[in-house]
C-alpha cells in the first residue's frame, strides 16, 4: 500500500489495524483463529472481521488459504507492512548513555535485530534507570533497557512487564567493590559514593556495605566519582567495572562484591533487561515474537571484540 489509504478509516479499516496487531504475533503456515474468535476478541461482528481480512489481504500484508476442515492458514505475512498498518509506530527504546563498548554494542544488536524484524525502532539515552521507567510510566518511550536486578523491583512496583532478559554480561561485565587509594575498607565511617538516579548502582551498594551501621553515604553523579575519589570526598563505592577498565583514569583498588547473595545480584545486574507498559501487552507479544535475541547477543560480542564498528 503506497501512501494513504481511506478504506482503513472506516470501520473495517479500524477492524483491519486491529487486526493486523493480533497477526503480528502468527508465524506463517499456522493455523488461525476462527473469524468469531477473533470477533470476540476485537468486540465486533464475524462479517466485519472477514471484510478485515479481505483488506489486509488486499494491502499486501498477509496471504491466508482456507483448509478445509483443518480451518484457515496464514501462509505469508508481511511483518513490516501489518506493523504500518496497526499504527503501533516506531518503537522508541530509552537506553543507558553508551559509554561503554558493551553499551555500544548493546545499541548495535538491537538496532540491527528490530530492522530486521521489519519493526520501526529508535533509541534515546538517557542517564539512570528510574529517569528512563519514568519516560516508560509517562508514555514517552515504548521500551526501556536496564538490569535484570532493576527491571525485577520494577516490575514489582509499577505495571510494566519483561519483555526480554538478554542473559549475563550483556548489561555489564561485572560489578566490583572501588577503594579510592589511601583509604581502608574497615575504616570507620566509611564515605560510601552512591548515583540516587542509578537504581542498580545504589541497590548493590546498600547490599554490599549491608550490615555497617558506621556507613556514611555521599550521594552524587555516577559520573562525578572520580572528582569524588580525586578531592578525598569518597572512599568507596560500587563499580561497573568495564568503567574502570575503560575510561575512568581513576587509582585505587577493585574488590570483589563478597558474598554468595552480592555475587547472586552481580550476575542478575550483569543481565540487561528490556522492559514495557502492561497496556501495551499486544504490542509486547509482537515484539517478543519477532526481534531474535541471538542477533543482539552475537552483535554485541562481536562489538566487544573489535570486530565490528558500533552503529546506532
Amino acid at each position: 500500500m503506497n501512501g494513504f489509504d481511506e478504506r482503513f478509516l472506516t470501520r473495517n479499516g479500524l477492524a483491519a489495524r486491529q487486526l493486523a496487531v493480533l497477526l503480528l504475533n502468527h508465524e506463517p503456515d499456522t493455523r488461525l483463529p476462527r473469524v468469531r474468535d477473533f470477533a470476540e476478541e476485537l468486540g465486533c461482528g464475524n462479517g466485519t472481521v472477514q471484510a478485515a481480512l479481505r483488506l489486509l489481504e488486499e494491502s499486501g500484508a498477509i496471504e491466508t488459504a482456507a483448509r478445509g476442515h483443518l480451518g484457515t492458514f496464514l501462509v505469508r505475512s508481511e511483518r513490516s507492512t501489518l506493523w504500518r498498518l496497526s499504527g503501533l509506530g516506531t518503537l522508541l527504546a530509552a537506553m543507558p548513555l553508551p559509554y561503554s563498548r558493551r553499551y555500544e554494542g548493546l545499541a548495535t544488536g538491537l538496532r540491527t535485530a528490530f530492522e530486521e524484524a521489519g519493526t520501526p525502532f529508535a533509541i534515546t539515552f538517557m542517564r539512570g534507570a528510574g529517569a528512563r521507567t519514568t519516560a516508560l510510566l509517562e508514555g514517552k518511550v515504548d521500551l526501556v533497557v536496564l538490569s535484570r536486578f532493576a527491571a525485577d523491583r520494577l516490575i514489582e512496583e509499577h505495571p510494566v512487564e519483561l519483555v526480554a532478559d538478554l542473559g549475563p554480561a550483556t548489561y555489564v561485565g561485572a560489578h566490583g567493590l572501588l577503594l579510592r587509594e589511601g583509604a581502608s575498607l574497615d575504616a570507620p565511617g566509611l564515605r560510601v559514593a552512591v548515583d540516587p538516579t542509578s537504581e542498580d548502582q545504589r541497590m548493590l551498594a546498600e547490599r554490599a556495605f549491608a550490615g555497617r551501621t558506621d556507613i556514611e553515604w555521599v550521594e552524587s553523579s555516577y559520573m562525578q566519582l572520580r572528582d569524588l575519589f580525586a578531592q578525598k570526598l569518597a572512599d568507596a563505592t560500587v563499580w561497573n567495572l568495564d568503567e574502570v577498565q575503560g575510561r575512568t583514569g581513576m587509582g585505587g583498588e577493585v574488590l570483589p562484591l563478597g558474598d554468595e547473595v552480592t555475587r547472586d545480584l552481580s550476575l542478575r545486574n550483569s543481565s540487561a533487561a528490556i522492559i514495557g507498559r502492561t497496556e501495551g501487552t499486544k504490542a509486547l507479544s509482537a515484539v517478543r515474537d519477532a526481534v531474535d535475541l541471538s542477533t543482539v547477543t552475537s552483535l554485541q560480542a562481536e562489538v566487544l571484540r573489535g570486530e565490528r564498528v558500533p552503529s546506532y
